[in-house]
């Protein structure tokens, strides 16, 4: 469904905001918003920040980025927040022990990545990308301190993660207590109408609304949405709900973005049907009649949908159909892709061989080496249709196709 501003009225409008929200302050100050904003035909700001702290997005940031998306359709101006300088001191929500901040260089790599990302999902033309060292890096010393007299330590250890560290003795640095307070002064630097986040920033985003009221502006209204669980969650009969860690790239049970379609079809197709439906929620815009219409038929072909509708969003209805072609092909009748991309990899002058586990990291089948001997050593790695479980292995010079997962195929010719 796609709106003007204007075209739809604010009860149709919170009815389309409000779908898969967990924490709304407050419903009725909402409703005003809207209200206002349809009499005055002024669009509202609706604010979402995200730090740069790894080079891609994957699809637990999505699930943001879908309801900024249903809120440009209904014509409203969505501002998306690189914390390029609240990255420097590292988000403590939900952390058990500091976060080591990153350098201002790699914070920059990250943020370019961003930019480029998320347009696979925003609307450009009603997306206003904003830096918030725009504001902090001019400011002085005495600004920081003024803004960190706003909040008492009081306050601070309300949060579950910081109160929890207190009380077991755990390190609780300084900077960390700046975090809230930066991300909340954003609101004020941009006047925030809304701010989005995960309930995990709810803390955060409710000091925005202290910081608007004691700059003389009216609060925003906060909206939180789910977590979205990562790939290896499972559902729980005991406490029926879905249970497992977030989607994390540390974790490894993500779905980046930017992956190739097979990888990112073939990973949907490893999840549980439980959370296939919690994923049908959470990223697509499917209305509820629709879900329950794929409900009443077969939970493979409910998967194989999603799977494609996820893989068209970032890489096009082509590729999706390839990918699942691929999937078909591959994993369920186990036979060799149509087509093995070949690399060669020349040796240096001196050596004669290669260790599989550093080959297997320098042609990109694992992100370094230490993954490619796990990989290795869980029998994950194949060589010539030959499964390998020596993490010494080494290879000669020849052709050899590689295999990796059910999914990664390469045919490496070593020089």
């Amino acid at each position: 469904m796609a709106f003007e501003f204007g075209s739809a009225t604010p009860e149709e409008q919170l009815r389309e905001i409000l779908r898969g929200a967990v924490d709304v302050v407050t419903e009725e100050e909402l409703r005003r918003k809207l209200e206002k904003s349809y009499r005055e035909k002024r669009p509202l700001r609706v604010k979402a920040g995200f730090d740069p702290t790894a080079p891609d997005l994957h699809l637990g940031h999505t699930v943001l980025l879908q309801r900024m998306a249903r809120l440009q359709r209904f014509g409203h101006q969505v501002i998306f927040v690189i914390g390029d300088f609240t990255a420097r001191i590292g988000d403590p929500s939900g952390r058990s022990a500091t976060r080591p901040p990153l350098s201002e260089e790699e914070v920059r790599a990250n943020a370019e990545t961003y930019k480029a990302q998320v347009f696979r999902i925003l609307d450009p033309e009603r997306t206003e990308v904003r830096f918030n060292s725009e504001w902090f890096g001019p400011m002085s010393a005495a600004k920081i301190i003024e803004l960190a007299s706003r909040i008492p330590v009081a306050r601070m250890l309300e949060r579950d993660d910081f109160s929890k560290r207190f009380r077991e003795g755990r390190s609780i640095g300084i900077h960390e207590f700046l975090y809230p307070l930066i991300q909340g002064y954003d609101s004020v630097a941009l006047q925030a109408d809304v701010e989005l986040g995960g309930t995990d920033q709810l803390f955060n985003l409710l000091v925005g609304r202290e910081l608007q009221r004691d700059y003389g502006q009216e609060p925003q209204v906060v909206l939180t949405s789910p977590i979205l669980e990562g790939l290896d969650a499972r559902w729980d009969p005991e406490k029926q709900a879905i249970v497992g860690a977030k989607m994390s790239k540390s974790l490894g049970n993500y779905v980046g973005v930017t992956e190739p379609p097979e990888e990112q079809f073939g990973k949907i197709m490893s999840i549980t049907d439980e959370l296939m439906w919690r994923y049908y929620e959470l990223l697509l815009d499917r209305t509820e009649a629709e879900i329950e219409q794929l409900r009443a038929g077969h939970p493979r072909d409910a998967k194989m949908a999603l799977a494609r509708s996820i893989v068209a969003r970032f890489h096009g209805e082509e590729a999706a159909r390839a990918a699942q072609e691929h999937f078909e092909r591959v994993i369920v009748r186990k036979e060799r892709p149509a087509e093995v991309e070949e690399r060669v990899y020349p040796l240096p002058a001196e050596s004669s061989r290669v260790p599989l586990a550093v080959l297997l990291a320098d042609v990109g089948l694992a992100s370094s080496r230490g993954e490619a001997r796990r990989l290795i050593a869980q029998g994950g790695v194949s060589v010539g249709g030959e499964r390998v479980g020596d993490v010494h292995a080494e290879l000669g010079r020849g052709t050899y196709e590689l295999k990796v997962g059910k999914r990664r195929f390469l045919t490496v010719t070593i020089q």
